[in-house]
């Protein structure tokens, strides 16, 4: 695979991962205050696969996520404040503070909506995708999902439907060898998920999942297929979940990751491979802007009202 780019679309990349990063820490060191009314499964390490996807989608295009959404969310350019003020469980939050981290939704961005159920994310894309083809529109879904969703039976279905009407659907598998605290070897015979995915007719490839630029390349070209009425396409993206499965912390206490093993992928850190491409300038600038945007939603959701009813709005998601 070609792994040049054009500089605007390595700034932008790194525009979008770095905002990823910096709020999925913010969030992680707010987050033991107890104001955030939710549990969190925070992205930091994945960010380079939520920014490469995006960034080959159309605002037309639609992505629904799993739990670990927030990356996805914010690349697809889903509200900060929202967002915040979701986890805040507030009813400015984009789900009136009724949905929590692991229900978040901006739909005026093409960002349908994420789901706690594991694997649910691929059929609700099938779906979507099912419907811009009737509809003849020139429109793609993508589904967010880890590896550990690859062993449900829905993971199978979907793959075949969506290859039998040739759908213009993608498939993203963030593959960071965990489901909860299990690694892939315990779970799986064969680690190689795309070949799997190839054997429903899928067009399946395997990029790096910490390289924003080859995910980006692999999105374009699965996007390209879609809309060429070429099927479906599977990504399957090989990263590391840096902190534990749910909240803030890191887990090497519990034993089955070492310290070693932990340091070793942040060599591999994709926020830092795509600033030493980018430059300091641009690292400096919007690091700058992004931490007062992340103080302005803070304060913001924290200083915004609870709902005051059960269903304060019928137009919940709209």
């Amino acid at each position: 695979m070609n792994t040049q780019v054009s500089q605007s679309n390595l700034e932008r990349l790194y525009s979008i991962a770095l905002k990823i990063r910096m709020v999925e820490e913010a969030i992680a060191l707010h987050y033991p205050k107890g104001e955030m009314r939710t549990p969190i499964h925070l992205c930091t390490g994945q960010e380079a696969n939520p920014a490469g996807v995006c960034a080959a989608l159309t605002d037309e295009d639609i992505v629904y996520a799993y739990y670990r959404s927030h990356g996805w969310y914010l690349a697809k350019g889903g509200d900060l404040n929202k967002m915040v003020a979701e986890l805040f469980g507030k009813a400015t939050g984009c789900s009136k503070g009724f949905g929590g981290s692991m229900h978040i939704i901006d739909l005026n961005r093409g960002f349908a909506g994420t789901t706690a159920l594991v694997a649910a994310a691929q059929a609700h894309a099938v779906g979507a995708a099912f419907t811009f083809k009737s509809r003849k529109q020139n429109r793609v879904a993508v589904s967010s999902f880890g590896d550990g969703a690859t062993e449900e039976g829905i993971f199978q279905e979907s793959l075949m439907f969506a290859a039998l009407r040739k759908l213009p659907v993608i498939f993203i598998c963030e593959n960071n060898g965990l489901a909860t605290n299990t690694w892939i070897k315990y779970r799986q015979p064969e680690a190689s998920i795309y070949k799997r995915a190839e054997g429903f007719g899928v067009h399946s490839v395997l990029v790096d999942g910490n390289n924003a630029v080859m995910v980006f390349q692999a999105a374009q070209e699965a996007v390209n297929r879609a809309k060429a009425g070429e099927g479906p396409s599977f990504i399957e993206c090989k990263t590391y979940r840096m902190l534990e499965h749910c909240g803030p912390n890191n887990d090497i206490a519990l034993g089955f990751r070492t310290e070693a093993e932990v340091a070793s992928w942040k060599e591999k850190d994709p926020i830092q491979f795509l600033e030493k491409q980018v430059g300091t300038e641009l690292s400096s600038k919007l690091r700058k802007q992004y931490q007062i945007d992340i103080d302005s939603a803070l304060d913001e959701a924290r200083n915004a009202a609870f709902p005051t009813h059960l269903f304060p709005e019928r137009d919940i998601c709209q």
